[in-house]
């Protein structure tokens, strides 16, 4: 095994542990810490140009599995509020799939610019402590099919799990933080799995992809994450109770603001 393969796995190994023991502790999707780490490792170790789609397509097929976890948790708990997920899901999945496939027609630079400033509205949300209010109440199937849709297309365009969009859309509609946050953990299941598949699907065709890829997923650091993150995300849950949440998240939010500034300056190089 070359050199360069094994220090690709244990980057990948160490992501998937950061990126899960942040998920635990503060209920952070890990596609935010994952898609800029992966750019840069792809940039340095991978061949072509389509690196930012490789990450956010490998950063999806991570989640599916990773979030498995989190949403038993939460089903466990009876937080779930499964009669919302089933209003959302299916809007959710086609846009979320037409989100990823359509990735293949974005050029790598945009689809990075594109994430960079999400990122950074996510980051400045998390340091402001905003709160959506709740002014409404949540509208019917086809209201939430139309919500869904564009949830899904946006959280997969750019790698997150769905959490970030749906939580503050169902606290605007009445629905109380705590089955938000564990609603929006169920829905990141058919963004993450309809995002894959259309990331999978969207790059079948693409040139200059590297060896052990499908599509736009690349198994190594699919592999590596996936391995380190399930075992570091239940620890982070465990702490989250214990630890300063609050003042952690604002230094989260930090580095979430430099993550998304490497990503906004790696698009325009």
């Amino acid at each position: 095994m070359e050199t360069s393969f094994v220090y690709e796995i244990i980057i990948y190994l160490i992501t998937g542990a950061v990126a899960g023991f942040a998920a635990g502790l503060l209920g952070i999707g890990g596609g935010l810490l994952i898609v800029p780490v992966l750019t840069t490792v792809f940039a340095i170790y991978l061949p072509g140009s389509e690196i930012v789609h490789l990450a956010i397509g490998t950063s999806l097929a991570t989640i599916l599995i990773t979030s498995l976890s989190s949403v038993k948790a939460h089903h466990g708990h009876g937080a779930v509020r499964w009669d919302i997920v089933k209003m959302l899901a299916g809007g959710v999945f086609i846009g979320a799939f037409f989100g990823g496939w359509s990735s293949q027609f974005v050029p790598s630079n945009y689809l990075g610019i594109i994430f960079g400033i999400l990122e950074l509205l996510i980051a400045l949300n998390m340091l402001l402590a905003f709160k959506p209010q709740a002014h409404r109440q949540l509208p019917g199937i086809a209201g939430n099919s139309v919500a869904g849709a564009l949830i899904g297309q946006i959280s997969s365009l750019v790698g997150v799990g769905g959490g970030t969009l749906t939580t503050p859309y169902l606290v605007w509609n009445n629905v109380s933080m705590h089955q938000a946050i564990a609603t929006s953990t169920a829905v990141s299941l058919p963004v993450a799995l309809a995002g894959t598949f259309g990331f999978l699907i969207g790059g079948m065709n693409a040139t200059s992809l590297p060896a052990y890829a499908t599509g736009y997923i690349y198994w190594p650091a699919f592999l590596g994450i996936i391995v380190a993150s399930v075992v570091t995300a239940p620890l982070g849950a465990k702490l989250a109770h214990q630890l300063p949440v609050k003042l952690l998240k604002r230094y989260f939010g930090i580095l979430l603001i430099l993550l998304a500034a490497k990503m906004l300056f790696f698009s325009h190089t």
